[in-house]
């Protein structure tokens, strides 16, 4: 067979299924349409779907750091997460908690929180599914878990994964937050909730209640994919409140990228280009505010 096409049109039912609006069954007969049978839309889906086995690009052994999960008071209940820092330090770095998709706490935000910590921050993967019993192998019920959460619930448990991360040793006390999908709405949401968050960095992320943005006193950083119509809807709304609000804020619109453009595990969705430009000017500005 021919290397399969994937076209814009499967890529958006990917993110309608992704995002709850379309179940399994309705996104395989809607891509098996768009592909033109059964077969080439058995072919297509795995390109779509996050792929386990190529998400590691810093090993979990990594020498030069210091990996292992943890627990911590959450707010109401005990919180996993996955703990990455720089090995033999000597001075005290900035926290970086590391926000998954909603998808969990799975193998590529643990390699994040890795990428994160080889930059020189202590980086803290909270599974926010904790209260729910932690994050399951199976994506297809990690997703289903995510319509049970409590919003309040989800950004009090951030809160604490902040204060955690504040207190822990060789921590400067200057937290930052970078959330991806799902949690870069997080992020936002955590903006506006906490005055101790220093620096926000939003992928993709739905954007908080306009009556709470004046709340916000974290420098934020905001990456949108071009073609995500879904969450740009917001963009000018949002600004136009951080600049009434006078806040600290980048926006970036990356032209072409789709949603999830940053996870390299997802080989129809990741745009390597956009993706470095993204990592990029996020090192810098968490460097920037964390320092």
């Amino acid at each position: 067979m021919d290397k399969p096409i994937v076209t814009q049109a499967m890529i958006n039912a990917y993110d309608e299924y992704t995002h709850l609006t379309l179940d399994r069954r309705g996104f395989m007969e809607k891509l098996t349409k768009l592909a033109g049978s059964a077969g080439a839309a058995a072919v297509i889906a795995p390109l779509l779907a996050a792929n386990k086995a190529s998400a590691e690009i810093i090993a979990a052994d990594d020498s030069r750091l210091e990996t292992k999960d943890v627990t911590y008071p959450g707010s109401g209940g005990e919180m996993k997460g996955y703990l990455a820092r720089p090995k033999g330090e000597g001075e005290k770095l900035g926290g970086v908690i590391v926000i998954h998709e909603n998808r969990g706490l799975n193998p590529h935000i643990r390699d994040v929180a890795r990428r994160i910590a080889l930059q020189g921050f202590v980086a803290l993967a909270p599974d926010f599914l904790s209260p729910l019993g932690g994050t399951p192998e199976d994506e297809d019920k990690a997703r289903e878990m995510f319509t049970k959460l409590d919003a309040a619930l989800t950004v009090a448990n951030a809160e604490a994964s902040l204060t955690y991360l504040s207190k822990l040793d060789g921590s400067n006390g200057k937290i930052g937050a970078v959330g991806f999908c799902w949690g870069g709405g997080v992020v936002n949401r955590l903006a506006t909730k906490s005055p101790e968050l220093k620096a926000g960095v939003a992928y993709y992320g739905m954007q908080p209640a306009a009556a709470d943005v004046p709340d916000i006193k974290a420098a934020l950083m905001l990456h949108y994919a071009g073609l995500d119509d879904r969450t740009n809807a917001g963009i000018d709304a949002y600004r136009k409140e951080l600049q009434a609000g006078g806040k600290t804020f980048e926006i970036f619109v990356y032209d072409g990228a789709n949603h999830a453009f940053n996870n390299d595990t997802s080989a129809a969705r990741y745009d390597k280009k956009a993706a470095d430009l993204a990592w990029g000017r996020t090192v810098e500005f968490l460097k920037k505010y964390l320092a």
